[in-house]
């Protein structure tokens, strides 16, 4: 994947560009290194040292070393560095932090510092600019904004409100498999992503987008997002290179302004169904299930500047939940799943404690999952192994700063392994194991949650930047994963095996797609009517 950035071979750009971009980036990259160069020099000798690394090429620094898996490559890395170290990614100076207590030190003692971004070219188109809360610089905009997704989107009030939408699209993705799938291999990645991006779809709109324009703009949607992942996980050499960014050497830039025009349509349709029902001078009128939108729209040039939001950041918004929301938690599913089937036991287990709080007679409901104690430490533990962003989103520093003894500098790319924190066995105990049970202690003072408050578990992150979109996911997760288990038992096709190796991307997958055959498990056939 990153060896591919260096073949900038494309039908569509002539030879003439193509031999005018090495040049530049040849000429670039050596007033780059003149610069820091003369900078470690002339630094102060009291300043503390940049942190160890390997050794890199002139021009391309560490880019051609590395490989497809960036998490199990960092992770050998800093086998041989040390918990921090430094790699150059072409002009960019990469600090890679594999350890809670210098995690600790990024996300906690400097959050404020550590706490913005430096954009990737695809990220900046199709967030609008940074108007979103993921990729967004930190300041008042982005405070307002999370505030309005913490506090009025996702609020327990508003996905109490919300669950008939969710329940409505995981009883048809069930009744999907009785009537269609009973005794034949599913793919449950890609059945798990159909069933959660349909149900944030619903939570996005309400009920605007209906009948056969709702069904065309729905599978419309269905297909940008993938691209949007797509596109976000490719390594770009504009990235690297800043200054080879306006000749699109890849076509990334291109393609994501593709994107974005299409997606904004939709967003346009959406908002016109909304505003063409509304009878109160364009503010949409309220009603039983309304969906995140509307939630948007009400802040929309709201009078009151401390919620107030413009189009262009109520567009963003809805892509970093239908993004962020939609392809982590179908991988979750599957990781889980796969786990599971790896080990009968642990479903054993997890069926029977759904046998006993649901009943073969009743389909999982909202009110059943807190009761889920057995299944909610499977969830943990699964994102404990397989977390979906092994790296996060890398931060950086607005100022230079010390980490770890060692200097950072201003506008690095600090990347947090959260992958190899979460099985380092001076952390875990038998951390490579599936050991739901680890989750189950009933100590508080060594219990486990997603909110970032214990550093050796992060798999939302921490600090300022940690997900937006927890309770969300958390009921998403559990809700999705206990309807499958409770509904279905699920085998391996025979002569098959469960693959547990991952690819890195934006979400880390799985490598080999989990096949499963479903057949039903409840008393009642008419439950999956």
């Amino acid at each position: 994947m990153w060896s591919s950035l260096w073949d900038a071979s494309n039908e569509k750009h002539e030879n003439l560009k193509a031999a005018l971009s090495i040049c530049l980036i040849i000429l670039s990259t050596f007033v780059f290194w003149f610069l820091r160069t003369w900078n470690k020099y002339s630094r102060n000798r009291v300043q503390a040292p940049l942190p160890p690394g390997p050794r890199c090429l002139p021009l391309l620094g560490y880019l051609p070393f590395l490989g497809t898996n960036l998490h199990h490559q960092f992770t050998d890395l800093s086998r041989v560095y040390g918990p921090i170290y430094q790699l150059q990614l072409g002009t960019k100076l990469g600090i890679v932090v594999s350890s809670p207590e210098l995690v600790k030190q990024v996300v906690r003692d400097q959050d404020t510092i550590f706490a913005y971004r430096d954009l990737t070219v695809a990220a900046q188109i199709l967030s609008y600019g940074g108007s979103d809360i993921v990729f967004g610089t930190y300041g008042p905009d982005w405070r307002r904004m999370r505030k309005v997704l913490a506090s009025q989107m996702l609020s327990k009030t508003n996905l109490d409100g919300g669950y008939g939408l969710r329940k409505e699209e995981v009883l048809k993705s069930i009744s999907h498999i009785f009537s269609d799938k009973i005794g034949t291999p599913i793919d449950l990645g890609e059945f798990s992503f159909s069933t959660t991006i349909n149900t944030t779809m619903r939570m996005l709109w309400g009920g605007t987008l209906q009948g056969e324009k709702g069904s065309d703009a729905g599978s419309e949607f269905r297909k940008v997002v993938v691209e949007i992942i797509e596109l976000l996980e490719k390594p770009n050499v504009s990235d690297f290179f800043p200054a080879l960014a306006r000749f699109d050497i890849q076509g990334i830039g291109s393609r994501a302004k593709k994107l974005q025009s299409v997606i904004e349509n939709i967003y346009d349709s959406a908002i016109e169904a909304h505003m063409d029902k509304s009878g109160n001078e364009g503010v949409p009128e309220k009603h039983e299930g309304k969906g995140f939108l509307q939630f948007l729209l009400e802040n929309n040039n709201h009078q009151h500047s401390a919620t107030s939001l413009t189009m262009q950041q109520v567009k963003a918004l809805l892509t970093d939940i239908v993004v962020g929301g939609t392809d982590t938690t179908a991988i979750t599913v599957e990781w889980a799943m796969s786990e599971l089937m790896q080990h009968p036991d642990e479903m054993r287990k997890v069926q029977e404690e759904l046998t006993e709080i649901v009943g073969l007679n009743n389909l999982v409901e909202d009110f059943h999952l807190p009761k889920l104690h057995y299944l909610d430490a499977v969830i943990k533990e699964t994102s404990r192994l397989h977390p979906a962003g092994t790296l996060l989103p890398p931060r950086c520093p607005s100022q230079s700063t010390t980490v770890g003894g060692y200097h950072i500098p201003k506008g690095s790319r600090v990347f947090l392994n959260v992958w190899s924190i979460h099985r380092d066995p001076s952390v875990w105990d038998n951390p490579l194991e599936f050991r739901p049970e680890r989750f189950l202690n009933t100590d508080p003072n060594n219990s486990f949650d997603y909110l970032g408050n214990k550093f050796q578990y992060l798999p939302f992150g921490s600090g300022r930047r940690i997900c937006a979109g927890i309770p969300l996911a958390e009921r998403m997760l559990i809700y999705v994963l206990a309807s499958f288990l409770h509904s279905f038992e699920w085998r391996l096709p025979n002569d098959t095996e469960v693959d547990l190796s991952d690819k890195f991307g934006f979400v880390t997958k799985k490598l080999t797609p989990l096949i499963a055959i479903p057949t039903p498990r409840l008393s009642k056939l008419e439950l999956y009517a």
